[in-house]
C-alpha cells in the first residue's frame, strides 16, 4: 500500500487489529507471569513464617539451646564495629600493657573459609575503642577454640605479645578450665599424660581428627604394660584434672592443660577418662561424626529431647588464667549464663572457694 503524505504508513484495518492483540496480550502475559511470580513469593514467605512458628521450642531450655545456635550464626552476620563493641563491653581487665576479655561462644579467634568475622580481625577497631584513633592494633597472645568462652588476653603492643607468648611456650602460665562432662572420671582427681595426634577419619564421611598416641599398651596375652614405639608425630600432652561436683550422669570437673596441644582437654576427656565434654560432639564418637548421645537422666533435667541434643553447646570455660607479668596476675571469668543454667539444671554446685 502506498505511503501516505507525512510519511505515515496506513495499515488494514485486519492488520492493524492483529497488531493491537499482540501487544496487549504479551502485556497481559508479563502482567500475570509477575502477578504469579508475587503469589508464589508470598506463599514462600507464609511458609517460613510458619515454619519459624513451628521451630520455636516452648521449653525454655530447648529455647534457649536455639537461640545459642542463632547467637553463633549472628555473631557472624554483624558489622565488626559491632562485633568490636561486644568485646569492649566484654573487657574485664586492662592495664598499660595488657587487655582482657571475656570471649562469647561461637566467635572464631581467627578467620578462615566460610568465616565473615573474627576476633583477628577487629582488634584495630577494638584498640580505637578503649583508647583512642590512633591507637595500635591490639595484639592476639594465644587461641581459644570457638566453642571454648572465658578468658582470653591481648596485648597492646608487638613486644609485649612476644614476650606472653613465650610465658604461655615455656609453661609459666597457669590456664585453670571448667568443663561439665558425661559421666564420673575414675579416679576423681588425677593427671592425664598421653601423647596427641592428628589423624585421619576413615568412614563414610571421612574427616580429621585429634587422638591419643600413648607410648604403652596391655598385652592381650597377659595383661603386662608393654612399651610401643612412638609415633613421631605425636605431641606430648598433660592435662591435671579434679572433680568438684558430679550429679545426674554429669559432672563439674577443673581442667589445668600443662601443655598447649590442639583440642587436648576434649581429647583427653573423651579419649583419656572416657568422660566427653558436655556438648562436644565431635569428640564423643570416633568413627563417625553425630550429634552426642545423652543419659536419660541428663535429658529429663535438662527438659531436653534426644532429638535435639545437636543443638546443645559445647560447655568448656576458660575460668581463670594466672598471668606473671612482673607481679602475678589473677584473671578470673564467670561461666556464660548457658553454662550456670546448666550446671541449675543438673544440680551441679559451684564451689564456693
Amino acid at each position: 500500500m502506498a505511503a501516505a503524505s507525512g510519511g505515515l504508513r496506513r495499515w488494514p484495518a485486519a492488520g492493524l487489529g492483529r497488531a493491537v492483540r499482540g501487544v496487549c496480550g504479551s502485556g497481559r502475559a508479563a502482567a500475570e507471569e509477575a502477578l504469579r511470580a508475587e503469589q508464589l513469593a508470598e506463599r514462600l514467605r507464609a511458609r517460613r513464617r510458619e515454619e519459624e512458628k513451628r521451630e520455636v521450642p516452648k521449653d525454655p531450655a530447648q529455647r534457649r539451646v536455639r537461640e545459642l545456635a542463632v547467637l553463633s550464626k549472628q555473631l557472624q552476620r554483624v558489622h565488626p564495629n559491632v562485633l568490636a563493641k561486644v568485646l569492649k563491653q566484654g573487657t574485664v581487665y586492662q592495664n598499660e600493657e595488657i587487655v582482657v576479655i571475656n570471649k562469647p561462644y561461637g566467635l572464631p579467634v581467627h578467620g578462615g573459609p566460610g568465616i565473615k568475622n573474627c576476633i583477628a580481625d577487629v582488634l584495630p577497631t577494638l584498640a580505637k575503642m578503649l583508647e583512642n584513633m590512633r591507637a595500635e592494633p591490639l595484639h592476639l597472645c594465644h587461641r581459644l577454640d570457638k566453642e571454648t568462652t572465658g578468658v582470653m588476653v591481648l596485648a597492646r603492643s608487638k613486644e609485649v605479645a612476644d614476650r606472653i607468648r613465650l610465658l604461655f611456650k615455656t609453661r609459666q602460665v597457669e590456664k585453670i578450665y571448667w568443663a561439665i562432662s558425661l559421666g564420673d572420671p575414675d579416679p576423681a582427681e588425677g593427671i592425664v599424660e598421653i601423647p596427641i595426634v592428628e589423624k585421619e577419619v576413615r568412614s563414610h564421611q571421612s574427616h580429621y581428627k585429634m587422638t591419643l598416641a600413648p607410648n604403652y599398651r596391655l598385652s592381650p596375652e597377659d595383661g603386662k604394660v608393654v612399651k610401643i614405639r612412638k609415633n613421631r608425630n605425636a605431641e606430648s600432652a598433660v592435662t591435671r584434672y579434679r572433680r568438684l561436683a558430679s550429679s545426674s550422669a554429669c559432672s563439674l570437673l577443673e581442667l589445668q592443660p600443662v601443655t598447649g596441644v590442639k583440642h587436648q582437654i576434649r581429647v583427653h576427656l573423651a579419649y583419656g577418662l572416657g568422660c566427653p565434654i558436655l556438648g562436644d560432639h565431635k569428640y564423643s564418637h570416633w568413627s563417625k561424626l553425630a550429634p552426642q548421645k545423652l543419659p536419660a537422666i541428663t535429658l529429663k533435667r535438662l527438659k531436653l529431647e534426644q532429638s535435639k541434643a545437636r543443638h546443645l553447646p559445647l560447655h568448656l570455660h576458660a575460668y581463670r588464667l594466672s598471668l606473671p607479668l612482673g607481679e602475678r596476675i589473677d584473671l578470673v571469668c564467670k561461666p556464660p549464663l548457658f553454662f550456670q543454667k546448666t550446671l541449675k539444671k543438673l544440680e551441679l554446685d559451684i564451689p564456693k572457694d
